[in-house]
């Protein structure tokens, strides 16, 4: 085990020059440093730095045979002997986030005498991020050709990775349905893809600098595919399908260009594959055969995947997602054959594709039922360790953070086999910002400048669930100034709860089945009635679906248990319950963004407008859940009475709505949503784009239904 050791020594001839050992030889360590530099520089210090061989001052130092068992991998130990402030780490990642701890502290208030000592370690190993590439992109359509340039610019990835290494994110994961084609000329098929050797090579230009860039901050890039697919080329030219096709030429392809990949790419940390999708109805070897059992997918990905990563010439990690088709058995089974020198990663899809919902694992991804299968952990794996999946469908354009959600979800979902969490989305990338327009108080490049505070609270604490509210309320105060911090991640962690009891009240599955931040439910998750008539979410739709979370009582259950005057059980919420806590969430916000709106610069004027947004939002669930109830009682009671009182509360509902668009107007144009997604369903059709001002007719709609005494117009 190596230790570092970059010490700060006052200079000896000058008081005002500050001394800073360490590896320069270290890109991470060098990272960190500069991170360290700039803080002291702003409280008037000028540094000068030396290598690890200088005389000058104690050098950061590589031990080699020393251990430190109190501190792990990737973390370290701030603490003072005699004059010096050390940094210890057991590798150059741990001494990174070392020095970014000790500028922080720095940033807030500390002196580099008075930083306080600490030791901090990982709380999971992998923390990683999940982006989608535009190209051979999983879903299509504008929605993901807007990124195509952007997230060809290095430019981008360097900004993304700057905030990942910053936030203690150390695994990158890239998704695409088939990656190699772009990555390689494949020797013994180079048919695969239609480059010239000029745009091949300023791919492996782009690839090499993206995951170097990445290892240089500490980050292990992977490459994740979805399984049994070729590209276009490959498939015209060799008279193969592009997907499903379990040819022996479509086999050896992906041995060969999985092991070719990993021998032109030293940086590539990872592979990884999912077993779903395009591992169903096939052909091979002209005969038309039945769906794929998980046996004969995972024989598949054992000869192919496997097969090429045991082939390299260098070993590098396995991601096995786990999804629809997967079995726990089979995949112990390839995993235990493969016997491979690092840990397999399983990512499992937590709460399926809506993972900003409730803390509570009550649904997965790894069977058709959605059900929870504890194979995967129970008995303990020995060479493998689980990641939860937190996929965000829900909001793409409006701010969002809130600290204790993740802390409660880390508390609850920590044990022996889980090492890490993957959090990212499907359906949006964080790259081009498209939805904003563009004017004055746009300081940002990208989108995931935007949600700065939505990586940094996954990213930290992820890393240490025990960091404070006072390191976010500080990045507030570094933007807008030292009042702001604390009253702004109040209302933002208060506006954020909106998403999260959306989608625990309303159960969904797979990405389209929910869009919080929009109010719409575009394609049916079975869990309860869904019209045909619009993606938006009708009082009909939400009196008559049941709630992810089983401690919530639905509205049509409600409504019929309190009509044969019975109790709420012990540990149940009802919808009302579930309204007042709405409507406290949105006058905390509202009440804190009266009071940061006189003088707001128009940036933070900009964030105002998000958790504004928010604050109605809730109202408008909150008046809906109670329109719910009441128009649920009239129609088991016929007392017109509740009718009216729906009415009203829809009535309300729709100055909330106007309300959202106005606000949401100002700020942001009508974006591409499900755009080229393909499905004889119709009702999803008006969520090809997304505006929050194209449903006001809806919103309008929702009275007609509650003035329809008979409740048919469905």
């Amino acid at each position: 085990m190596l230790i570092f050791w970059p010490v700060l020594l006052f200079g000896q001839t000058q008081q005002s020059v500050l001394t800073i050992a360490y590896d320069t030889t270290s890109r991470p360590i060098r990272f960190g440093v500069d991170h360290l530099e700039k803080a002291l520089q702003l409280t008037g210090y000028s540094i000068d730095r030396k290598p690890q061989n200088s005389t000058a001052a104690i050098v950061i130092r590589v031990l080699p045979g020393q251990t430190n068992p109190s501190i792990r991998d990737e973390g370290y130990r701030i603490s003072y002997q005699a004059n010096q402030l050390q940094i210890t780490a057991t590798n150059a990642t741990g001494a990174m986030y070392g020095s970014m701890d000790v500028a922080e502290q720095i940033r807030m208030g500390k002196t580099w005498k008075t930083v306080v000592p600490k030791t901090v370690n990982p709380h999971f190993t992998v923390r990683a991020l999940k982006v989608n590439l535009p190209w051979s992109s999983y879903r299509v359509g504008q929605v993901m050709d807007v990124h195509k340039e952007t997230c060809r610019d290095l430019a981008y990835w360097q900004k993304l990775l700057d905030q990942m290494a910053e936030n203690r994110f150390n695994v990158l994961s890239l998704w695409n349905v088939h990656p190699f084609s772009f990555m390689v000329k494949p020797t013994h098929f180079p048919e695969a893809n239609s480059f010239s050797d000029k745009e091949m090579a300023d791919w492996k230009q782009f690839w090499t600098g993206l995951f170097r860039m990445a290892k240089e901050r500490g980050i292990d890039p992977y490459i994740v595919n979805w399984n049994i697919a070729v590209s276009p080329e490959f498939a015209k030219h060799y008279g193969v399908k592009e997907r499903n096709d379990t040819s022996a030429i479509v086999k050896r392809y992906t041995r060969e260009v999985v092991t070719q990949v990993i021998n032109e790419y030293p940086d590539l940390a990872g592979i990884g594959i999912t077993l779903a999708d395009w591992m169903s109805n096939f052909k091979a070897e002209g005969t038309a055969l039945p769906n794929m059992t998980p046996k004969d997918r995972e024989d598949w990905l054992e000869e192919t995947i496997v097969a090429g990563i045991k082939a390299a010439n260098r070993p590098v990690k396995f991601l096995h997602r786990s999804v629809l088709s997967a079995d726990p058995a089979e995949m112990r089974r390839v995993i235990n054959n493969a016997h491979l020198s690092d840990t397999t990663l399983v990512e499992i899809k937590f709460n399926w594709s809506h993972g900003h919902s409730t803390p509570s694992f009550l649904l997965t991804h790894d069977s058709h039922s959605g059900k929870r299968d504890d194979g995967y952990w129970n008995p303990m794996p020995n060479n493998y360790r689980i990641e939860w999946m937190i996929r965000n469908e829900d909001f793409f354009i409006l701010r969002w953070g809130q600290p204790d959600f993740i802390r409660r979800h880390i508390a609850q979902n920590t044990a022996p086999y889980v090492n890490g969490y993957f959090v990212g989305s499907e359906g949006y990338i964080p790259a081009k910002e498209y939805s904003h327009v563009d004017n004055a108080h746009r300081t940002w490049t990208y989108a995931f400048e935007k949600q700065w505070l939505f990586y940094q609270l996954w990213g930290r604490l992820l890393y240490d669930p025990k960091t404070p509210d006072a390191v976010f309320e500080a990045s507030f105060a570094s933007r807008y100034g030292a009042k702001s911090g604390k009253p702004m991640l109040e209302a933002t962690a208060a506006a954020s709860q909106m998403p999260l009891r959306l989608a625990s009240y309303f159960a969904s599955t797979w990405d389209y089945t929910l869009y919080s931040e929009g109010f719409l439910s575009p394609f049916s998750a079975g869990k309860g009635f869904q019209d045909d008539v619009s993606s938006f979410i009708s009082v009909n739709e939400l009196i008559e679906h049941q709630p992810l979370d089983p401690t919530y009582l639905s509205i049509k259950d409600y409504a019929a248990l309190k009509q044969a005057n019975g109790s709420l059980p012990a540990g149940k919420v009802g919808p009302l319950t579930l309204a007042d806590w709405l409507d406290a969430d949105s006058k905390t916000v509202l009440a804190r963004v009266q009071q940061l709106r006189p003088g707001a610069p128009p940036t933070l004027a900009c964030e105002l407008a998000d958790l504004e947004t928010w604050a109605y939002l809730s109202r408008y669930f909150a008046d809906k859940l109670r329109a719910g109830v009441a128009l649920q009682t009239y129609r088991l009671s016929q007392n017109k009475a509740h009718q009216q009182e729906a009415i009203t509360l829809l009535t309300r509902c729709l100055t909330h709505w106007r309300t959202v668009s106005d606000i949401t107007a100002s700020h942001y144009h009508e974006v591409p949503y499900i755009d080229g997604y393909v499905s004889k369903e119709n009702a999803f059709n008006d969520a090809r784009t997304f505006i929050w001002s194209k449903y006001i007719p809806q919103v309008e709609r929702d009275i007609l239904l509650a003035k329809d005494s008979d409740g048919v117009n469905r």
